[in-house]
């Protein structure tokens, strides 16, 4: 009796890719500084958090309703730019110190450390509870990652500098809409 291949349950219904990432003779030939498999995935882990950061600000800014509408849907738009090109600048240093970034759905849904966004409509003031956590996630991300990458590349910690200096303070400008002063 033939044994039966046990089929896996793909997680999507679409087709496999055809190959996987091979290396050509030009990219072979290739000189300069290589990232480690360490440095790559720590900026692996970067560009996926923003990736998801910028699906998940255009999740909240079809669906946010209520008070401050308008500036929550504005400042939304302004996030979801900041993450996207910050994830770009990754994917592109990624690239420039030949490591292979992935910023497929089904990797960034996998590996990100952000927390699923709700579905539906959502309250200005969640919205901007929901938002200010997932901001301070993908920092707290490149902080868990920026003394082994500093070590290894200066350059790229320079990087998560401007994505951390950028991102703390669009934490800090969306969270005041929910704050109130503090009692002298």
């Amino acid at each position: 009796m033939a044994e039966k291949k046990q089929q896996s349950t793909p997680k999507n219904r679409r087709r496999p890719a055809r190959s996987g990432a091979e290396l050509t003779d030009e990219q072979n030939a290739e000189k300069g500084f290589t990232a480690s498999e360490q440095l790559s995935g720590h900026m692996q882990s970067v560009l996926v958090d923003l990736i998801e950061l910028s699906l998940q600000g255009k999740q909240a800014h079809w669906n946010v309703v209520g008070t401050n509408f308008r500036d929550t849907h504005l400042q939304l738009d302004e996030i979801i730019a900041a993450a996207r090109e910050f994830a770009d600048t990754i994917a592109e240093r990624m690239r420039a110190l030949h490591a292979l970034p992935d910023g497929r759905s089904d990797t960034v849904a996998e590996t990100t450390s952000l927390p699923e966004f709700p579905q539906g409509e959502i309250a200005t003031t969640e919205v901007i509870d929901l938002i200010t956590e997932r901001l301070d996630a993908v920092c707290q991300t490149c902080r868990e990652v920026h003394d082994a990458v500093d070590e290894e590349d200066p350059t790229t910690a320079d990087i998560l500098h401007a994505v951390l200096e950028r991102l703390e303070q669009l934490s800090w400008m969306v969270s005041a809409e929910n704050r109130t002063p503090r009692a002298s």
